[in-house]
């Protein structure tokens, strides 16, 4: 078969077939549909055919593991999408689920194929329909390497990890010309829904790269992280740990208000170059993503000091949830680092809805059924300690650090509600003075974890060098845990 590979290259892009021979390991592509034309050639309405409907199909394998994969080819119609196209790419992701295996898109198309009309419409409906049906059975992966417009951009927001490459990859429903029409602004695709824009504005993609192979190579690394399928079992072993010298002192500053970045002590704590972070540029104030533990694949989420203190925000909170409802699906144990004063206050987040998007954090920790282990390793206070995997919401087992603090506020905010009648009677220049000896009395009697383990809130209190070891030795000890308080209900109604 011909491709068009020149006419790609000019565009300073890989063509559809070289993007798979770039995923996939050598030689173990095996296509699928290859003779397939558009729709309306057979009934003469159309005179040319169009090839392969301008999308390549098939499966392969990536170290060994097979993944069923498509790919858009721009240089056939402009990779637009028409009822047969849809059609390939909806078959493929019933392969996958038949099979139980993760499923690759690479994106780059004009959009529906405006001559075929309702039937393009047809063809897009029931690709969409597929990756809802997959969604939380097998791993569904896209990659935006071109254009991705209109309705068809739902399918990469239907699937789990959407991978975008910078000055190539662009994604929205309306285009710049609409936007100009419609609301008389202007803008560039770029700035409208580039690779950047939707990496740390929108959070739309979850992984930014400035070039093809770069991108490629990353989705390797994470199907290497992934299981296959949600009936995939975990067998863990205790003659597996190794402790690599872990010791994670260093990393948490003498005070606890002091900011750090909590990703030094992530590193440290997984297993060597393991850790692929998830949003890195969205919602800073959170870190999620996926790690190895002695080998075996953890999902981590974990307040971020360096940026607002930890506070949980409306965005931090929908990056956090959407992660442990991931984790869930495919029963991957989830770690939670806390480190917070709260959620974020302010007009501008409770006209945003932090109510209701904090309500989600809460929900996807208490719906999760995979093992959920907590450690509090500064910060936990008021409603930020219950939304991040507190025992209430079903963590399998909560330990604290030395340095934790666990409480409804934090000590000054708490004694200029618990003295304020005093404070009001007092010289100004003395309250400042006053309210700070009460808060280091506040602090040393109850900002720590001492009445939490009394209560059984907190399991332990650990050292920062027995953390790996505690956790692991966990997950051995939860190897085969099943949640067996389920009520008969199709399912919950998340705050959406």
């Amino acid at each position: 078969m011909k491709y068009n590979i020149q006419k790609q290259h000019e565009r300073k892009k890989y063509h559809a077939i070289e993007r798979i021979m770039l995923l996939l390991d050598k030689g173990s592509f095996c296509e699928i549909g290859s003779g397939m034309v558009n729709y309306g050639y057979n009934s003469g309405m159309e005179d040319i055919p169009i090839e392969y409907d301008g999308v390549i199909t098939g499966y392969g394998k990536i170290e060994g593991q097979v993944v069923y994969v498509f790919a858009q080819d721009f240089t056939v119609k402009g990779g637009t999408l028409g009822l047969r196209h849809g059609q390939k790419i909806a078959r493929i992701i019933k392969q996958a689920i038949k099979s139980k295996c993760p499923v690759i898109g690479i994106y780059d198309s004009g959009g529906a194929r405006i001559e075929e009309g309702i039937n393009a419409l047809a063809g897009c409906s029931e690709m969409l329909y597929y990756n809802t049906l997959a969604s939380g059975y097998i791993p569904q992966i896209s990659v935006i390497a071109g254009p991705c417009a209109g309705a068809a951009a739902y399918s990469p927001a239907i699937s789990d990890f959407i991978f975008s490459v910078d000055k190539i990859g662009y994604m929205f429903i309306t285009g710049p010309d609409v936007v100009k029409n419609v609301t008389g602004e202007e803008c560039s695709y770029q700035d409208l829904g580039g690779a950047k824009v939707h990496s740390s504005v929108s959070g739309v993609s979850h992984f930014c790269f400035s070039n093809e192979k770069e991108c490629f190579a990353t989705v390797r690394k994470l199907i290497n992280l992934l299981p296959a399928c949600c009936k995939d079992k975990h067998n863990i072993t205790p003659d597996a740990y190794n402790d690599r010298g872990f010791n994670g002192e260093e990393t948490f500053p003498t005070e606890v208000r002091t900011a750090y970045d909590i990703k030094q002590m992530i590193r440290q704590f997984a297993d060597p170059d393991s850790f692929l972070e998830v949003h890195e540029k969205y919602a800073l104030s959170m870190v999620v993503g996926f790690a190895k533990l002695c080998g075996k694949t953890i999902g981590i989420v974990a307040n971020q000091p360096k940026y607002n203190c930890g506070s949980i925000d409306c965005d931090s909170s929908d990056k956090a949830a959407r992660f442990v409802r991931f984790c869930d699906c495919f029963n991957i144990p989830v770690i939670t680092f806390v480190d917070t004063p709260g959620y974020l206050p302010g007009k501008d987040q409770e006209h945003y809805g932090i109510i209701r998007h904090g309500a989600k954090l809460l929900f996807a920790y208490s719906e999760a059924t995979t093992l959920k282990i907590t450690v509090i390793v500064g910060k936990a206070y008021g409603g930020a300690y219950i939304a991040m995997g507190s025992k209430q919401l079903g963590a399998d087992y909560v330990y604290a650090l030395p340095r934790a603090q666990v409480a409804v506020m934090g000590a000054e905010g708490a004694i200029s509600i618990l003295h304020r009648k005093q404070i009001n009677e007092i010289d100004k220049n003395m309250q400042e003075q006053f309210i700070k000896g009460k808060a280091a009395e506040y602090s040393e009697k109850y900002m720590n974890s001492v009445i939490a383990v009394r209560e059984g809130y907190v399991d332990e209190v650990i050292n920062v060098s027995q953390m790996r070891k505690r956790i692991y030795d966990d997950m051995v000890s939860f190897n085969k845990k099943e949640e067996y308080f389920k009520l008969e209900k199709k399912h919950g109604n998340i705050p959406l």
